[in-house]
């Protein structure tokens, strides 16, 4: 850390809908922040809030003692962190704050650490709304020391866990992501039923919550599929991204997940159709399997 200031200089690499505000909030909270993005249009919108930008990612790093990366996929993390890597110093942290595949971040943490750099994986749960209010859910993976070193920064942004060594974040991710993608599933089955059999759904929505049937998504989700609002928050594309690794994952653990393998399908058969649907979308692909059945008389909102 640098000895004249009292809070980590950090490098915030990727600064897309999640990286925005997640980086507004560590510049609001005080701390010097270097941005870089391959656009930098994106990153120059940071420079009002005090943030310095740099044209390229090796010299954004330099001065940082924590580097943030919060990018795309796996691939592309592998890609900015070999172009960071001729300015990251020895003894800084790289948190990446990604969705990747566990192999992903374990190959990133070797890689390194040949370096004398060290790693964290911090993938993240909430969403844009819960990136701007600072109350995203982080799932981290690695020593606790290097946790204790980055865990007030992490604070910043949301609600850190430690869960295990590098690589058990993007485990603990995909667990989320799990639950929340057979819930989705699950919800639009049950607004369907409801119709089918002759209830009211959106009544049967509302006498059902806050029994055990409660949850985030029954609250959000549900009211999505009522109103057939399938503008993006999270998208198809990404839940069913989310869904491939989670099966590569059991595989990789000597584990069958079948129910996981029925909600994967479901979001494969509306993949082509909606990529960049809301994963609440999931709706259409049960529809599909039930011609003539459709959930309330709303027309579609999709993405254009």
């Amino acid at each position: 850390m640098n000895q004249l200031a009292s809070k980590p200089a950090i490098a915030f690499l990727g600064i897309g809908l999640m990286g925005k505000p997640m980086a507004t909030r560590l510049l609001q909270a005080g701390y010097e922040v270097t941005v870089w993005n391959r656009t930098r249009s994106k990153a120059d919108e940071l420079a009002p809030l005090g943030a310095r930008v740099e044209e390229q990612a090796a010299v954004a790093v330099r001065a940082a003692d924590i580097v943030i990366t919060m990018l795309e996929a796996g691939p592309i993390v592998a890609q900015v962190i070999a172009a960071a890597l001729p300015g990251l110093r020895r003894g800084a942290i790289v948190v990446d704050m990604s969705s990747t595949r566990q192999s992903e971040a374990q190959d990133a943490h070797a890689r390194l650490a040949a370096h004398g750099v060290r790693f964290i994986d911090a993938p993240v749960s909430g969403g844009v709304v819960g990136a701007q209010a600072g109350s995203l859910a982080i799932m981290a993976g690695g020593s606790a020391e290097d946790f204790a070193a980055v865990e007030a920064v992490l604070a910043t942004m949301g609600r850190p866990t430690l869960v295990g060594p590098a690589g058990c974040g993007q485990i603990a991710k995909l667990c989320n992501q799990l639950i929340v993608g057979g819930t989705l599933n699950i919800v639009a089955e049950a607004l369907l039923l409801a119709q089918a059999g002759g209830a009211d759904p959106v009544a049967v929505r509302a006498a059902i919550r806050g029994g055990f049937a409660e949850s985030r998504i029954l609250e959000v989700h549900g009211q999505r599929m009522l109103e057939r609002n399938f503008l993006p928050g999270g998208q198809v594309k990404s839940q069913f991204k989310d869904l491939e690794n989670i099966l590569i994952a059991a595989a990789d653990a000597g584990l069958r997940l079948p129910v996981t393998e029925l909600v994967t399908n479901n979001y494969q058969s509306i993949l082509q159709r909606t990529p960049q649907a809301d994963q609440s979308a999931v709706l259409l692909a049960l529809e599909q399997v039930n011609p003539g059945l459709r959930l309330g008389t709303a027309a579609d909102q999709l993405p254009g």
